[in-house]
């Protein structure tokens, strides 16, 4: 049984190094198609925007250390980002860029997307595959916040409101002739409402969603909107 043992051990030995030098093959091939998935996005090719309003209070809720959103009193709907998508569902993301947000252009941002920290976010993670430079992207996230209308009664709610998809929908529609139900799509968490994601072609105007965008709240049971603060 002793002379067994060496070679027990070259066997082992042999087969630590074919499945450390498949892990290795395995990792390079994983990193090469990552690489090559990088390299097939084309900064500025993409066919729609999707225009995402988080609701303040909800976000506060699990985000209580963002002060310059959650240190102030008041906000309701502010902008979560404005992302490219294609047709067929997702969108270009983390493009390379030397471009950084100057100070002028945070300072400009932040009336409508309270935070530096998700300023910086959605500029390296979005807003650098438009083929836009960080001013001309900050401007078309403003421009395209502006033109979508905030129902009079989700302004400043004082107290919590319950409601339901379709009532929230027609609500939004009312405030936003134009607006249909495929073009925009609602998400929630633990029964409240945490965003609305409105679809926007190049110019920022009302257009149908691609494919992929469907509505996250519940379709028959009422959510609750917790009340700006």
């Amino acid at each position: 049984m002793s002379r067994l043992r060496p070679a027990l051990i070259l066997a082992g030995l042999l087969a630590l190094c074919f499945a450390s030098s498949a892990l290795a093959r395995h990792s390079h091939s994983s990193r090469s198609r990552e690489a090559q998935s990088n390299s097939d996005t084309v900064v500025g090719q993409y066919d729609y925007y999707v225009m995402a309003l988080s609701w303040s209070p909800t976000f506060c809720e699990t985000h209580p250390d963002e002060e310059d959103q959650c240190g102030h009193k008041g906000y309701g709907f502010v902008l979560h980002g404005l992302w490219p998508q294609y047709e067929n569902g997702g969108g270009p993301q983390r493009c390379v860029s030397d471009a950084e947000p100057d100070g002028k252009t945070v300072a400009e941002a932040l009336a409508f997307m309270p935070s530096k920290r998700l300023i910086n976010h959605e500029w390296h993670t979005h807003g650098a595959c438009t083929g836009l430079d960080p001013a001309g992207y900050f401007n078309a996230a403003d421009r395209a916040f502006a033109a979508v209308h905030v129902p009079p009664e989700l302004k400043a709610p004082q107290s919590a409101m319950q409601t339901t998809a379709d009532d929230l929908r027609d609500a939004l529609k009312r405030a936003n002739p134009g607006l249909a139900d495929d073009m925009l799509s609602l998400h929630c968490s633990q029964g409240e409402l945490v965003e609305v994601r409105v679809c926007l072609d190049k110019n920022l105007a009302l257009r149908s969603c691609g494919r992929r965008m469907r509505t996250g709240c519940p379709l028959s049971a009422p959510f609750s909107i917790p009340a700006t603060r």
